[in-house]
């Protein structure tokens, strides 16, 4: 009788073992599966019709481009053979299948150029042409789509009829991948004049960094000007409003668009004024990622 107790006993130990030699194995594999790479630097960038890309990209935009500059694609382009919710060579367009030159592809590009070759730059880009910042409010936006021209609808509907929702979709694929390092954002043409603009922005970079379990103003808030009155731009007066984000946010950063060049419309950059304001936002990031070693 006392060996049958034995022996039931060293069996339900055995048993114990081998669950918790599972769970361990379970565990070790789960960590390496989602494995952050610091030296991944993934960037967030949203907005309107300058942020997704409004002329088109030529030759030079892309030849030329470092394996370590990447793009997590936001929306399916069998075209172009891309899924959504995976890393490609940041290969414009970089936001949807038939969208433009940004200025993200020569933020990317002068990242690399300058950075350490063991980092790598990931870029998001969920933009809208025409959209007010409402529009990535997550408490706002479905208010906001029910008064959007037929037009927007289509764009908007390509991220399941929430552009927020997809960023912070891909953003958490990506803190899997990666580091958040940045935000870029550019918008602000569509409530030119709106003095709670900054209300609203402030609102948007809050929601996402505590959904992105992120430290409150933790993340740099990189905004790009619009077209710059010395360009003759038709919204250049939003710039006065959008210079007041640092006094709200204060990781927050404005990007000058002076000197950056414009098509005949006044509203949106040429491909040369892209790739300036490009360079600049990715000049600031170069700054504040040097600040803090």
């Amino acid at each position: 009788m006392m060996k049958n107790n034995i022996f039931e006993f060293d069996l339900s130990i055995l048993k114990m073992e081998k669950k918790v030699c599972c769970a361990i194995l379970f565990t070790l594999f789960a960590v390496n599966a989602y494995a952050q790479d610091p030296n991944f630097h993934v960037y967030l960038c949203f907005g309107q019709s300058n942020m997704e890309g409004h002329v088109r990209f030529e030759a030079q935009d892309t030849v030329n481009i470092s394996t370590r500059f990447e793009v997590l694609q936001a929306v399916d382009c069998p075209e172009l053979d891309r899924i959504k919710g995976n890393w490609y060579v940041a290969k414009p367009p970089l936001a949807r299948c038939n969208t433009g030159l940004t200025p993200v592809d020569y933020f990317g590009k002068t990242l690399v150029a300058k950075l350490p070759e063991r980092v790598r730059v990931g870029v998001i880009n969920v933009a809208v042409g025409g959209c007010k910042i409402e529009l990535f409010d997550k408490d706002q936006y479905a208010s906001y789509i029910s008064t959007a021209p037929q037009w927007m609808i289509g764009m908007i509907n390509q991220y399941d009829g929430n552009p927020y929702l997809r960023l912070l979709e891909l953003a958490k694929k990506a803190q899997r991948d990666g580091v958040i390092k940045g935000i870029l954002l550019h918008q602000g043409e569509s409530n030119t004049g709106d003095s709670l603009w900054v209300k609203k922005v402030k609102n948007v970079y809050d929601h996402l960094l505590k959904d992105l379990n992120l430290k409150a103003n933790s993340i740099p808030l990189l905004a790009g000007e619009v077209v710059n009155v010395d360009q003759g731009g038709i919204c250049a007066s939003m710039n006065e409003i959008i210079a007041r984000l640092p006094r709200t946010i204060p990781n927050s950063y404005v990007i000058s668009s002076k000197g950056c060049t414009t098509v005949a419309d006044k509203l949106h950059f040429d491909a040369a004024g892209y790739r300036e304001l490009g360079k600049r936002y990715a000049d600031k990031m170069l700054a504040l990622l040097y600040a803090v070693k």
